[in-house]
């Protein structure tokens, strides 16, 4: 590899090389070529390659140079050998103003292994050290500072650390997942003190807390191969080259080094005319400002890729957000009140120190059992201040938005540490991830399946657990991500745990080596997670499974799995998509969990014959393969004929957890193994040498992916809430501790009465609802409340059932049903068919309504019925 600094100038025999041309540096042998034919005629003489350069950045540094200079030619003679090819020390100075250069070539004239690099221009630390390594020639290149802030003798520890093997490939596109481990350190890094880098979360290597170079051992043709890479001339520089190692898949050890404490203090000026030394540096406000520049600078493709995803997940969002009061999700069914309804209660709930994993706000008199639904606590507690501030439906759109745009960019970050070297190609494989179609359709109203930026993280930290390096806390913090996730989401996550299986047994198939090596050290770590996760989720987990209205299993009904069609067919709210096609092959417009289209699909296949060999690629396969099948249920019918036959769901129909699960859902496993082979593609097109192939590729990329391009959310006018409710008039008529009974009840066909409540600031508790709940002695899991004769009744005749004839056993039946909901009024706004209910309830009542702002109320409380 050949790396390239601005490096040429003069030379004296102290070894001194003023750079400001160009010099080349093999990455192969180290040696110097310049192109420059006048810094060719100047450059030192090349004494041949040595066993250990030490690189030292300067600049204004007098006060201290000579010092460090000793010690290190001291050590280095002690440990290394005084021949010419077992050391040489290289102080590339950044322009100092004072003595600095001349003490160096001082000691140069002394010892021909003291070399010094000028840059004529002040540029920076970064611009120093580029200089100083690529124009060494050491087969390890030490990284110190002209303070000795760590001691020489501190490099044996970094040597041994450089020569043991990784326990398994870092990660990186040179590794990437499936990669061959064991390669030996890059290099070894001294922990150090740059806590603006890791405060600002700009990690060199992930999982370090030594996020800067500032004492560091490299092999030489890749640190030359690294700084030559490098483009910040500030501090920033370290993070910079670290991250460039990382991407490149080289392991990076992490080494604990002794710090000294004493302070250079500053000379006393000499009497009379003559240079003063240099003050002893500090850092400067002007340092640090630099350095917050250049991170940035270092991570605006980052920032650029996010604010791409924002706006797209403002895009897919903007109908709603164009009036939140006005405007709701037309595709979403009953779920935006539901979730809605989900922020209020957590609101209410915690405003007014109440038990949030339970509330009787609806679904009197036996209430909801919260854990049981997905009210998602992990953002809607953090978010009460936005919702008291702002209103339950603005924080439904931000989580929505966020949500959705961070998981993309989660997916974006995985992809890039760890399997390409292109952003953008990173970048698409995380829009695919998060913006698949199955993702848009529940954006509908599903927040839980479209909020799915933990799960990056937790496959990063099961892959670093995989790797063995800390186990313990990599075990730690999976275990603080699952539980987080499990107040996201408890069905994703399930969901994903089942992709990982299915991904891992795979891997098991392709390389089995490697697998069996990462087997112990992930089996220890999720003992390890486990151990955190058990003591924070015992209590909500116990409530959840066998606390009051908990349930067994969920009845979706025989239809829950996919039809073949759906996986090649457009979704409703894609570029090509057709509403009425996928409204035929789906539950309904919330659950479209295929629908990834034939050419998308097509692609998926061709590259995976194209990088078959990778066995990444043969473990992501076999993983697509296994998600689409699962997903077509237990029962799966072959299209235009009457044949259906059994489904591998079959076998996971009847298993604890999985009995709940809607399997058409598992396909959703789909969009990040999509993602992943998409930006695998790209990352192998966008290096093409030859421009008709790059060209052809990206048209076949383009043609599988505009047909799923996702569109806006479709939005529609929301119901009015009646005046009753908003006026406060609802106050003279249900009691505390009484519900409040809307005709007809609130169920998962028509759950208005949520926002009503909401509205109301949940000052009344409703008969009925839209929750998952128990029904029957067997308990299984239903949507809504239980139902009752007088529910059932009033839903019929609103949708078009002609009234029974009232009878005293159908007037007892509605007094015994009004009891059990502990009623207070009976509500029925102005309606379609308002007329006959009307009738039909006076009826049953055996009186009039009272006509109250824009609904009709029957005080129905005790003593009233």
């Amino acid at each position: 590899m050949t790396d390239t600094t601005d490096k040429s100038g003069t030379t004296d025999k102290s070894g001194t090389t003023d750079t400001s041309g160009t010099t080349h540096t093999s990455g192969a042998t180290g040696t110097p070529r310049t192109t420059d034919p006048a810094a060719a005629a100047a450059a030192p003489a090349w004494l041949g390659a040595v066993r250990l350069s030490v690189v030292i950045p300067t600049h204004d540094d007098a006060h201290r140079i000579g010092p460090t200079l000793d010690a290190f030619r001291a050590h280095l003679d002690a440990r290394l050998g005084s021949g010419p090819g077992d050391w040489e020390l290289v102080v590339a100075d950044d322009a100092s103003t004072d003595d600095t250069a001349a003490l160096v070539e001082a000691a140069a004239a002394d010892e021909p292994r003291i070399r010094l690099i000028r840059s004529p221009h002040h540029r920076g630390k970064g611009a120093a050290l580029r200089a100083g390594v690529l124009g060494c020639a050491g087969e390890r290149v030490l990284l110190a500072d002209a303070g000795l802030r760590t001691p020489p003798a501190e490099l044996e520890h970094l040597e041994q650390a450089l020569g043991q093997a990784a326990p398994g490939s870092g990660s990186g596109s040179g590794s990437e997942i499936d990669g061959g481990g064991g390669e030996r350190a890059t290099a070894a890094l001294g922990r150090s003190g740059n806590r603006l880098v890791r405060a600002l979360g700009i990690p060199g290597i992930p999982g370090f807390r030594a996020d800067t170079c500032g004492f560091a051992l490299f092999d030489g043709d890749r640190a030359r191969a690294a700084f030559g890479a490098s483009v910040l001339d500030g501090p920033a520089v370290d993070a910079e080259v670290l991250r460039w190692v990382r991407r490149q898949g080289w392991h990076v050890a992490e080494v604990p080094v002794s710090r000294t404490r004493t302070r250079t203090r500053t000379p006393k000026p000499p009497a009379g005319p003559g240079p003063r030394p240099g003050p002893r540096r500090t850092t400067a406000p002007g340092d640090r400002r630099r350095a917050l520049a250049e991170l940035f600078r270092l991570n605006a493709g980052g920032l650029a890729v996010a604010a791409v995803f924002l706006a797209l997940s403002a895009y897919v969002f903007h109908g709603l957000w164009a009036d939140l009061d006005g405007r709701y999700l037309a595709d979403a069914l009953q779920d935006q009140n539901q979730w809605e309804w989900f922020v209020g209660v957590a609101t209410d709930n915690i405003t007014h120190l109440r038990n949030p994993l339970f509330t009787t706000a609806q679904g009197m008199p036996d209430g909801v059992n919260l854990m049981a639904n997905a009210t998602m606590l992990g953002l809607t507690v953090p978010l009460i201040p936005v919702t008291l501030l702002f209103g339950e439906t603005v924080t439904f759109a931000l989580v929505l938005t966020l949500g959705m745009a961070a998981s993309a960019w989660t997916w974006y970050w995985l992809i890039r540490r760890r399997l390409v070297q292109s952003r953008w190609a990173a970048a698409a494989g995380g829009a695919l991830a998060a913006f698949a179609p199955p993702m848009v359709s529940h954006a509908n109203g599903h927040p839980n399946f479209v909020v799915l930026f933990m799960l990056p993280l937790i496959i990063d930290r099961a892959l670093r657990l995989c790797e063995g390096r800390n186990i313990v806390r990599d075990g730690v913090l999976l275990g603080l991500f699952a539980t987080y996730q499990i107040f996201l989401g408890e069905e994703p996550l399930l969901i994903a745990a089942l992709g990982m299986l299915v991904f891992s047994l795979a891997y098991l198939l392709v390389d089995r080596r490697r697998a069996l090596a990462a087997a112990r050290p992930l089996g220890l770590g999720l003992v390890i997670a486990a151990g955190v996760c058990v003591p924070l989720l015992i209590y909500p987990l116990y409530w959840q499974f066998f606390g009051p209205q908990s349930y067994h299993s969920v009845l979706h009904g025989d239809n829950a799995g996919n039809s073949p069609r759906a996986l090649v067919e457009y979704a409703a709210r894609s570029l090509f998509g057709d509403a009425e096609t996928a409204g035929r092959l789906s539950l309904n417009t919330t659950e479209q969990n295929a629908f990834y289209g034939w050419p998308l699909l097509a692609l998926g296949a061709a590259v995976c014959v194209w990088m078959w060999r990778r066995r990444l690629v043969r473990a992501l396969a076999i993983t697509g393969g296994v998600a689409l099948a699962l997903s077509l249920g237990p029962w799966v019918p072959v299209p235009r004929t009457d044949v259906v036959l059994p489904g591998p769901w079959r076998l996971m129909v009847k298993l604890p957890l999985f009995e709940s699960v809607i399997e058409g859902r598992v396909a959703m496993v789909c969009a990040p193994v999509l993602g992943v082979l998409l930006a695998l593609a790209l990352d192998r097109i966008v290096r093409m040498r030859t421009r008709e192939l790059r060209t052809l590729g990206l048209l076949a990329v383009a043609a599988a992916l505009i047909p799923v391009l996702p569109l806006p959310l479709a939005v529609r006018e929301r119901a009015p809430v009646p005046a009753f409710i908003t006026s406060g008039a609802w106050k003279g008529y249900v009691k505390d501790g009484e519900a409040l009974v809307p005709v007809p009840l609130p169920d998962p066909g028509q759950a208005d009465a949520l926002h009503w409540q909401v509205e109301a600031d949940f000052g009344f508790r409703l008969a009925g609802g839209y929750f998952n709940g128990p029904w029957g002695p067997d308990r299984i899991g239903i949507y809504g409340a239980t139902p009752r004769h007088l529910s059932n009744l009033l839903r019929d005749v609103r949708y078009g059932q002609q009234p029974p004839e009232i009878t005293p056993q159908w007037r007892d039946q509605a007094r015994r049903d009004l009891e059990f909901w502990k009623a207070g009024a009976v509500v029925l706004p102005f309606q379609d068919r308002g007329i006959e209910l009307r009738d039909m309830i006076s009826e049953l009542l055996g009186r009039e309504p009272q006509k109250v702002e824009d609904v009709w109320v029957w005080r129905v409380g005790p003593g009233q019925v």
